[in-house]
C-alpha cells in the first residue's frame, strides 16, 4: 500500500491561511492540514447549483475536494475536503447543508507522520503533511473507517515498549506494501479531536483492492490483536456535477 500520490501540483499550501494581528493563524495547525469527511443525505430541498458553487468555490481556492457517492443505507454521498483553516472546513461544511443535504456522519483529523515513521525521508513526512494530490491518480472508489488501538487490561497497546510497537508497526506496513499500486491510504490523526485515534482513507483501483487489502492486514498482529475499527463507508469517486445527478430527486 501506497502513501499519497506526489503527482500534479501542490494544492494545499499553510502559508495561505489568513493571519490575526501576530500573524498567526491560530486555527491552523502547527503541523499538517485540517480534514473533514462528510456523509450527507438529500433532504426534500435539495439545490444542486448551491452544492456544485460550494465545490467548484473550495478547489478554486487551490484546496483538496474529494466527491463520492456512497453504496448501502448509511449516506448517499460523500465529501472529503482538506484544508490549513478549520473556520473554512466549518463554513464548506455550513453551505453543503444550505444546498439541501443532511450531514449523518461525520469525521475530523488532522494530517500526521506517525512517530514510527522517524526513518522516512523529509520529502515523503512533508507529502504526509501537506498531501499534493488526491484522489490518485487511476482511483475509482474510496473507502474510509475510523480506527483505535486497544486498552483492554491484557491487550493494552500503550503499555508495549516503543520497540515492540515499531516492530508490530513495521509488519503492518510491509502486508500494506503488497498492495503498492492498488492501493493508496492516507492515515490521518483524531485523539483529541474525534471520537476514535485515527481516520483511514483509502483509494483503490478496482472495488475488490479494499477488501483484499484491509482482510490481509487485519492478521497482523497490530491488529487482529490491538485494533478496534469504526464504521465503514465505501464509495465510487465522481466529479461534484456527476454526482450531483446521482442524488437529484
Amino acid at each position: 500500500m501506497s502513501d499519497v500520490s506526489s503527482e500534479s501540483v501542490v494544492v494545499t499550501d499553510p502559508e495561505r491561511a489568513v493571519e490575526n494581528e501576530d500573524g498567526v493563524n491560530a486555527r491552523t495547525p502547527r503541523n499538517g492540514l485540517g480534514v473533514l469527511h462528510l456523509f450527507c443525505k438529500p433532504s426534500g430541498g435539495f439545490d444542486k447549483e448551491a452544492f456544485l458553487a460550494a465545490c467548484k468555490g473550495f478547489k478554486e481556492e487551490g484546496l483538496i475536494l474529494v466527491t463520492f457517492g456512497v453504496l448501502g443505507h448509511k449516506a448517499d454521498l460523500g465529501v472529503m475536503a482538506v484544508a490549513g483553516d478549520f473556520l473554512r472546513l466549518r463554513s464548506l461544511q455550513s453551505e453543503i447543508q444550505r444546498a439541501g443535504l443532511e450531514v449523518v456522519d461525520s469525521y475530523v483529523s488532522i494530517t500526521e507522520v506517525s512517530e514510527y515513521a522517524a526513518n522516512v525521508p523529509e520529502d515523503q513526512r512533508r507529502l504526509r503533511l501537506y498531501p499534493k494530490r488526491l484522489p490518485p491518480k487511476g482511483s475509482s472508489t474510496i473507502c474510509f473507517y475510523p480506527m483505535s488501538k486497544r486498552r483492554n487490561v491484557d491487550q493494552n497497546w500503550y503499555q508495549l515498549p516503543y520497540e515492540e510497537r515499531e516492530r508490530l508497526m513495521f509488519e503492518h506496513g510491509a502486508s500494506g506494501r503488497k498492495f503498492a499500486g492498488r492501493i493508496v491510504q492516507l492515515v490521518t490523526g483524531s485523539a483529541g479531536v474525534d471520537d476514535w485515534e485515527w481516520g483511514v482513507t483509502l483509494f483503490a483501483e478496482r472495488p475488490d483492492d479494499l477488501k483484499a487489502a484491509v482482510y490481509t492486514m487485519r492478521y497482523d498482529e497490530a491488529s487482529a490483536v490491538y485494533a478496534e475499527f469504526g464504521k465503514f463507508y465505501m464509495g465510487v469517486l465522481l466529479e461534484p456535477e456527476e454526482l450531483a445527478e446521482q442524488i437529484v430527486r
